[in-house]
């Protein structure tokens, strides 16, 4: 959990690189990431080498035994004067890591190829050296939080794409991945990755919840093709990739590709896909790939997306994905056609609708949570649906924690679906039949199928009323007599 004096000191980092002259968040991630890296890299490189002392056994190394190679290490350059800090990190550092990898083409180094070191002074440099080294010795010493730190600077990202894609905030990407439980034998996919953060989320719920038990082959594809990530935008390509490798995913499969378009061709591959894809965006037509058309004949990517998901999925594969409001009840017959789909020729499980404050401040947009299973035979029964209204934050733009949170109760009771048939439409949860979605047009919105309770309010006889509306009139002007006498 990352504590307010560590808010604290990153915030501090932060102020300093602004002070700098670099002020765009995402370029401010980037160059901290770097420099996190760089120093990961010589905590690696020391772990190898104690490891080596104690064993006896001949390591790898990540940094060349040679004079210069050993000063590029963090703890060999980080109590040097600022210029020689700067010279070191800007001329020999920064050009190794992006050659890191050799002739090994993988994400990373495919990402690093036009990374820049912006970091304007070695003043600033100084500060941000000093900076992080304070914070990993005294507040970061022995906790694995890498991954909550990166989280954190992740979260000052607060403005939305122009195509509608914003960041999906921890607990929510959470919350889907366990609602899926992805296992160490599945390949799992966002074609929509942003920062790998949905990737990174279900590598922290295999890693907790199988690390004891996996076999080397499983740990072989947790390295590598376990996770896959498509994007347009080589920013978040390189934040991807380097998200990915400080939580122990060192091969990632992150690309660069226009997921709905003819451009990529990968159909019935994966066991998992976990996504929040664009919202409102659309694209040229002419790109669209020609089989997401024969499922929903749309520009809207909202709808494109899902369409993709069925393709990209395994039979049997199953999707958690977030979707806008308007994909539930759209009276379009692109909307219609997608969700007829979903409901006649593959297993939808559940509709979670969630408040409109969850995506705040990035927007105040009224979304929920798909989940389905591709089964290309049908297979809807009952579709659940759940009303959530709080998910542990308060849900303006402060997005401040409190204690009422549906996301426990989603999770368990998704995972216990034979106990909601007896629950009534007046409940937070509650099964539909079918039949029902069928007949409404395949409307999958709540609203249409959950049934509120209207309790009659009795009030006093008006003349009860008006009576004490005489008795408030001469209140006020006993009052007000009483007050002119004091004026005068």
């Amino acid at each position: 959990m990352i504590t307010g004096a560590i808010k604290n000191k990153v915030d501090k980092i932060w102020t300093d690189i602004w002070a700098g002259g670099i002020t765009n968040p995402i370029t401010v991630i980037e160059q901290l990431t770097y420099l996190m890296f760089i120093r990961s890299l010589d905590e690696k490189e020391l772990e190898n080498e104690q490891f080596e002392n104690t064993a006896k056994v001949k390591m790898d190394k990540i940094f060349p035994r040679s004079k210069e190679g050993q000063s590029m290490r963090w703890s060999k350059f980080k109590e040097q004067d600022p210029r020689e800090i700067f010279d070191i990190i800007s001329q020999r550092v920064f050009p190794f890591i992006k050659k890191l990898q050799g002739k090994e083409e993988t994400a990373f180094s495919r990402y690093m190829e036009d990374a820049m070191f912006l970091i304007p002074t070695p003043q600033v440099l100084q500060k941000i050296v000093t900076g992080l080294d304070d914070l990993y010795q005294n507040d970061l010493a022995g906790l694995d939080m890498q991954g909550d730190l990166y989280e954190y600077m992740l979260g000052k990202l607060s403005t939305a794409g122009q195509n509608g894609q914003f960041r999906t905030p921890k607990h929510i990407r959470e919350m889907m991945v366990q609602l899926m439980a992805p296992t160490p034998n599945d390949l799992i996919c966002d074609p929509a990755c942003g920062t790998a953060g949905f990737l990174v989320s279900a590598a922290e719920y295999i890693r907790t919840h199988y690390e004891s038990k996996m076999t080397t082959k499983q740990w072989n594809l947790f390295a590598g093709d376990m996770f896959t990530g498509f994007d347009t935008d080589h920013t978040m390509l390189r934040l991807s990739a380097m998200n990915l490798m400080l939580h122990s995913i060192t091969h990632p499969q992150v690309e660069y590709k226009d997921s709905v378009s003819k451009q990529n061709k990968i159909a019935g591959t994966y066991d998992i896909v976990l996504a929040n894809p664009p919202f409102k965006g659309t694209v040229d037509e002419e790109s669209i790939n020609d089989n997401l058309k024969a499922a929903t004949n749309t520009k809207k990517t909202e709808l494109l997306f899902i369409a993709l998901f069925l393709r990209l999925l395994k039979k049997g594969g199953r999707c958690a994905c977030i979707v806008p409001d308007g994909v539930l009840f759209g009276s379009s017959n692109a909307h219609t056609a997608l969700r007829k789909e979903l409901v006649e020729n593959h297993q939808l499980g559940g509709v979670i609708s969630m408040p409109s404050g969850v995506f705040k401040p990035y927007a105040g947009v009224s979304t929920a949570v798909l989940v389905f299973t591709k089964t290309g035979a049908g297979g809807t029964d009952k579709v659940w649906f759940y009303d959530m209204q709080a998910d542990g934050f308060s849900l303006d733009d402060k997005r401040s924690s409190i204690n009422n949170n549906d996301i426990p109760d989603i999770v368990t009771r998704f995972h216990a679906l034979d106990k909601e048939s007896k629950r009534k439409r007046t409940d937070k949860s509650f099964l539909v039949p079918k039949k029902e979605i069928v007949d409404n047009g395949y409307d999958l919105s709540i609203n249409k199928y959950k049934k509120t309770i209207t309790k009659a309010v009795e009030y006093p006889p008006t003349s009860e009323i008006m009576a004490g509306l005489f008795d408030l009139e001469k209140n006020i002007a006993k009052g007000l007599k009483e007050l002119e006498a004091m004026l005068k």
